[in-house]
């Protein structure tokens, strides 16, 4: 399920409070013991260790540190050659959908990137799909991305193909670590 709104498309996360710009990093994620504290309780919509025996589970962090931003579990679909976006949300703190202060603007757009990477590593050259958790967000996922309504595996079932994807990619400035936690 994808939870995301996409508050601003910028290269980097802003602080929405001082307006000082936060670089960050994307980490993959691969110990449950890590996972444990993202859980439904406590805003991430779901609990994120149950995810991890089927996905890759990657966090956007800022630089030089663990301090999570949002989440993104993916793993390729083969068949339809492109990446399945499981899930995606940002943290309750950056969650516009949960707060209207958020903490962060621009971490929806970067999960985004974080996934439109992986499908070309993976060799569907950016094209990705999902499901939006609700009606307005599949809507603003069409609107934001140019995505496609796909409707046949979910009534929020939407997919974005290699043009935009590699458009999503231009915008966002991250530094994907070797690193795993």
């Amino acid at each position: 399920m994808i939870t995301v709104k996409i508050d601003v498309l910028t290269p980097c996360l802003k602080d929405k409070n001082t307006g000082d710009i936060i670089l960050t990093e994307v980490v993959r994620v691969k110990r449950p013991s890590v996972l444990r504290k993202f859980k439904s309780s406590n805003g991430w919509y779901v609990d994120w260790e149950d995810l991890l025996e089927e996905n890759e589970i990657y966090a956007l962090v800022v630089e030089g540190s663990v301090d999570v931003q949002g989440l993104v579990a993916v793993r390729p679909n083969y068949d339809m050659r492109a990446l399945y976006i499981n899930w995606m949300c940002a943290s309750p703190d950056n969650n516009a959908l949960i707060h209207e202060d958020v903490r962060y603007t621009g971490v929806g757009g970067h999960l985004f990137a974080i996934a439109s990477q992986k499908s070309i590593d993976y060799g569907f050259d950016g094209v990705m799909f999902g499901f939006a958790a609700n009606k307005a967000l599949l809507s603003h996922y069409l609107n934001v991305f140019n995505g496609e309504f796909i409707g046949i595996l979910h009534p929020y079932h939407f997919a974005i193909d290699e043009e935009n994807s590699k458009r999503i990619l231009e915008e966002y400035d991250y530094e994907w670590t070797d690193e795993e936690i």
